[in-house]
């Protein structure tokens, strides 16, 4: 029964939190600060999410083959490769490393 307490305290919370977006003025959503942090946002959850998938491990930092190609696909941004040889190079440097690595 708990499971069923959580998901329905979520469908809750994710309806109230559309009604507060929803109720917003416009006048608050036009201001130049809001719109910079509203096209920012994406950008930091992305991050962070990327930066807990790639080096922890349950509760604990994990530096592993996910880590070294998070590098090798930060070195291809950096050399401003296209978006598909920098998904690979992340792919074949993961790849390399756990088959070296056992």
């Amino acid at each position: 029964m708990n499971t069923w307490i959580a998901i329905g305290l979520t469908v809750l919370g994710c309806y109230a939190v559309k009604l507060v977006g929803l109720l917003v003025p416009a006048h608050v959503i036009e201001r130049p600060l809001v719109r910079r942090l509203a096209a920012l946002l994406p950008v930091a959850l992305l991050a962070a999410l990327t930066a807990q998938q790639t080096f922890a491990q349950g509760q604990a930092l994990m530096l592993d083959a996910r880590a070294a190609g998070l590098g090798a696909a930060a070195v291809a941004l950096v050399l401003r490769a296209p978006f598909l040889v920098v998904v690979g190079a992340a792919v074949l440097v993961t790849a390399g490393v756990r088959a070296l690595g056992g």
